[in-house]
């Protein structure tokens, strides 16, 4: 790229945001949440079952327990592939475009808007991010959440094979994007606050905490910050979040065959859907988030780009 005459937000960075940089940071994103979604699968199994079956599975612990003996180790690592794989797709899209859109958006605010309203450009580069990130995480998350939510035996677990079976089931699941709605009503917001709220808490940290240049302080001192940053962030995304992470959880129900997300949420009750698994999930996110950040910066640290958030 050469160096514009103008004010350019894509060169306010320690390198110039070009193509590569782009493609690097969706790599970037595909690691970081393909991973770490990955990993954390068995809370998630717990989680989703909780808030389908609350009268069979009470707490994290218990259903742990309950699944590790009714189904074996395999019982918690359900949901394996299509979690690493619909996560690894909407974790590139989501921190490769935040980074597209933030920059558009900036230089369409100009220099003087940018900088007073930047908490604005993260909300609207972060949201703009997460529709095209959830249009390609929506068909394996109906798939992840319809095999760990399915009584045993009545639906196969292979990837291959639910993906295939989900697709003959599209009258009943409306597969692929039945879910695209709620899934955009729960991490649109999610996105929102995981990106304001990191960015945000980054910048008091460089501005309050470590009052030196950024630059001055050593890689290791960045990422610890990265990581406090992006765990703090998680926290309010879960809670933010949580109500339609329980309706997507509930539409794989197969008792809500047919229903819309309004019955759905009228039945359960807001309460229910705003709390039941939500202690579980405030550490998983809380966890997730800060290592998504922490795998995210590394890899851009790694590859000379330099961390996230700064004054």
């Amino acid at each position: 790229m050469s160096v514009p005459t103008k004010w350019d937000a894509r060169y306010l960075g320690p390198v110039p945001h070009d193509t590569s940089y782009y493609a690097k940071c969706m790599l970037g994103g595909a690691l970081a949440c393909g991973f770490t979604h990955a990993g954390i699968t068995p809370l998630d199994v717990a989680k989703c079952n909780m808030q389908v079956n609350p009268q069979k599975y009470s707490g994290t612990a218990a259903s742990l327990k309950l699944l590790l003996k009714e189904e074996g180790s395999r019982g918690i690592w359900k949901g394996l592939g299509p979690t690493f794989v619909g996560y690894s797709l909407q974790g590139m899209f989501k921190y490769g475009l935040y980074e597209v859109f933030k920059d558009t958006y900036m230089n369409a605010a100009g220099p003087d808007i940018s900088e007073k309203y930047k908490g604005a450009i993260w909300l609207a580069g972060s949201a703009s991010a997460e529709v095209f990130a959830d249009i390609a995480l929506c068909p394996l998350e109906m798939t992840k959440v319809k095999i760990q939510t399915s009584p045993t035996g009545t639906f196969p677990i292979p990837f291959a094979t639910a993906l295939s079976e989900m697709n003959k089931l599209k009258v009943e699941t409306r597969f692929p994007f039945g879910s695209l709605v709620p899934l955009w009503s729960r991490q649109i917001p999610y996105t929102m606050a995981k990106f304001f709220f990191f960015e945000k808490i980054a910048q008091l940290f460089y501005t309050h905490v470590f009052t030196n240049p950024k630059e001055t302080y050593s890689k290791t001192t960045q990422l610890g910050i990265t990581f406090a940053s992006g765990y703090i962030a998680g926290v309010v995304c879960a809670i933010v979040s949580h109500p339609a992470d329980s309706l997507v959880s509930l539409l794989g129900k197969a008792e809500n065959k047919g229903k819309s997300v309004g019955t759905i949420a009228g039945e359960v009750g807001f309460a229910t859907l705003a709390t039941k698994g939500l202690s579980t999930r405030v550490v998983m996110i809380g966890t997730l988030t800060g290592f998504q950040w922490w795998i995210y910066d590394t890899f851009k640290s790694t590859m000379g780009m330099g961390t996230t958030g700064g004054k």
